[in-house]
Formats: structure tokens, C-alpha cells, sequence
């Protein structure tokens, strides 16, 4: 592990940002105590929202932690692709018996009032999904001793990253659940994301940044895994989902070892954006026709989310999940910092008494 990434945390375990709710204060606290690195999610939160999760969780440890942020979006969304899509929910509306939402909600998710939170009251660590940072922003950062970190999933993008002054990035494999962190959203690039090992052997080969590994973890054999390949630590978000300390809903836990949901994939049905979860009715309904429109469709489609998990319906939630759901733990979030890393221990130590001769 970096000398940076090891004054933050004592093990290289990272709690992935997982926004929606899964990613609050207690989950994060919990994962800094056991030696990891936890995160709060900044997306889909007012600043005031953000700011006050940070003073939660700074009552809960005084140990070293992140927020993520996501970049605001440019404006290139088709509105008339929205509209239609928009009509082809309206049977969900009636079926649940709420609204679709507004389309055209903020789409840039309070960017600016957050950076002044966060630059006025550091915190020791900010990452960034959906885009890279000016170099005029992280340097602000650095003034502040706030090490940032740029998510990316291509060697271009960490190239950008490295050019504006980050002092990590997170390499985000096609195998992550949730959003795919592209600094682009092209639809001409669907289905061509690079798996986890690869990337970080092509990121590893570009820059000369610490690297973040993320995509499918979930055993700290993996974890061993993506350390040989060159990574400094390595993120798990949906190993995290299942622990009590996450806030996702009851559903989506059950959901990740449910045998009724054996198959992941990447849609746009939920937010037209890319994000990888497991397949359900709404998933095989609308993912086809979900125009590339992020965040509009998100917003169209939050009251329809939210009402079917008020149903407890799961086959109109989205579910987000990395392809390794199915090694989900029930486990508190300590416990699990704990497991994975006798686990990474143990594979070290294997590999090891492999090489003797």
C-alpha cells in the first residue's frame, strides 16, 4: 500500500461510496474502526444533507474517512427521448399508485455548494464519480490536505486524473455494481467496459498514481488478487451492502442471495445512465428503450423506486450489485473488515509457500 493510502487507513480495504442510502455514517464509521478506509456518499444529497453526515460520523470516530462527490453532468440528454420514455412508464405510475418525477430536477447534484463545504471544513479524504476535477479544484483540495481520488475506467481517464492533480485513482472494472463511473457517458461504449485485472495492469502502465481497485470484490482472496496485480487497495461496495450498518433497503439484501435473482447486468432503465444490478421484471421491461439521459431519468424514476420498495416489491427497485453478489455476507461491517482480511492474510501466506521451492 502507498505511504498515503496507509496514513489513512491501516488495512488496504476501501467501503465503496454507494449512493442511495446504503453508504451513511454508521456504515463508515464502522469499516474506520475495524482499519479500513469508510466513505460517505455525497450523490443524490443536499449539501446541508452532506454536511450533516459528516458531523454524524465524525461523532462516531475520529479516525480518517472519505466523502464522494459526483461531478455535475453536461446538458446533452434528448428531451423528446425522455418524454417518450417517460410514457412508456406511465403504467408503472398507475400500477403503483404514485407520479413520475420531474425530468428536469438539478443536474448538477449542489457541486458547487458541496466543494465549499468540504474546502471550508476539510475532510481527510474526497472522491469523484462521473468526471475529473479541474486542476484549479484539486489544488484547492491539496491546500487543504485532502487527498482526492478520481474514479476512472479507462487508461485515458486516469491520464486526465493525473494531469489535474489527483493523488489517487479508483480503477472501476465492467464487473462493479451500481453506476459505471465514465467520464463520458456514450452509448456507443456500451457493453465494451474493461474487466478489473486488465485495467489495472493498463492504468499501472499509463500513470504513476496510487491505485484503487474496484469490481466484483468480495473475498480477500480478491483482494489478494488485484494487490499482485498492482493495486495499492482494493474498494467493496457490495460486500458491504448485506452488513446491518448499511442502509439499503431490506430487499436489496435479501435480493443479493436470493436464488430468484442469479444474473446481473448493466442498464439505463433506472437513471439513463449505466449502472450494473441484479435483473428483475423492470430491468427486462425497460432497460431496451432507456434513453442515455443521466440524471433526468433518475429523477423520472425516483418516485416509481421508491414505491415499489414501500410495496416491497423488489422487482421494481433497483437492485445495484456487483457480479459477485451471490458471496454476499451477513456479516457487521467490523466483522467483515475482520474476515477479509484473514482472508487476504491467508492467501498471501499460500502464495507465498507456493513459491518455495
Amino acid at each position: 500500500m502507498s505511504s498515503a493510502l496507509a496514513d489513512l487507513c491501516r488495512y488496504p480495504i476501501v467501503q465503496a461510496p454507494m449512493a442511495g442510502g446504503a453508504s451513511g455514517p454508521q456504515l463508515a464509521a464502522a469499516v474506520s474502526e475495524a482499519g479500513g478506509l469508510g466513505f460517505l456518499a455525497a450523490g443524490y444529497k443536499t449539501a446541508d444533507g452532506m454536511y450533516e453526515e459528516i458531523k454524524q460520523l465524525r461523532g462516531l470516530t475520529g479516525l480518517p474517512f472519505g466523502v464522494n462527490l459526483f461531478m455535475p453532468q453536461p446538458e446533452s440528454a434528448d428531451p423528446s427521448a425522455v418524454e417518450v420514455y417517460g410514457h412508456q412508464l406511465a403504467g408503472e405510475a398507475t400500477w403503483y399508485e404514485t407520479s413520475l418525477g420531474d425530468a428536469l430536477g438539478s443536474s448538477d447534484d449542489g457541486y458547487e455548494a458541496k466543494l465549499a463545504i468540504l474546502l471550508d471544513d476539510p475532510v481527510p479524504v474526497v472522491s469523484f464519480t462521473f468526471g475529473c476535477p479541474s486542476r484549479d479544484v484539486l489544488d484547492a483540495f491539496d491546500r487543504v490536505n485532502t487527498f482526492t481520488i478520481v474514479t476512472v475506467t479507462t487508461p485515458e481517464e486516469a491520464q486526465a486524473a493525473q494531469w489535474c492533480g489527483a493523488d489517487a485513482v479508483c480503477v472501476q472494472g465492467v464487473e462493479a455494481g451500481g453506476h459505471q463511473g465514465t467520464h463520458r457517458d456514450d452509448p456507443q461504449t456500451d457493453g465494451t467496459g474493461i474487466g478489473l485485472l486488465a485495467l489495472i495492469t493498463l492504468v499501472r502502465e499509463t500513470v504513476q498514481l496510487p491505485v484503487i481497485a474496484t469490481g466484483g470484490l468480495m473475498r480477500g482472496s480478491q483482494v489478494a488478487a488485484v494487490l499482485a496485480a498492482g493495486a495499492d487497495a482494493a474498494q467493496l461496495g457490495t460486500a458491504f451492502v448485506a452488513c446491518p450498518e448499511s442502509g439499503a433497503h431490506v430487499l436489496h439484501k435479501q435480493a443479493l442471495t436470493n436464488p430468484l435473482f442469479v444474473r446481473t447486468a448493466l442498464t439505463r432503465a433506472f437513471s439513463g445512465r449505466p449502472a450494473r444490478g441484479l435483473v428483475n421484471r423492470f430491468m427486462r421491461e425497460h432497460g431496451p428503450y432507456a434513453p442515455a439521459a443521466y440524471p433526468q431519468v433518475h429523477h423520472l424514476t425516483a418516485g416509481l423506486r421508491k414505491a415499489a420498495a414501500g410495496v416491497g416489491d423488489a422487482q421494481g427497485m433497483a437492485l445495484w450489485a456487483g457480479q459477485g453478489h451471490r458471496l454476499a455476507r451477513d456479516l457487521p461491517a467490523g466483522r467483515l473488515v475482520d474476515v477479509l482480511v484473514a482472508e487476504l492474510e491467508a492467501a498471501r501466506a499460500a502464495s507465498a509457500e507456493r513459491g518455495r521451492p
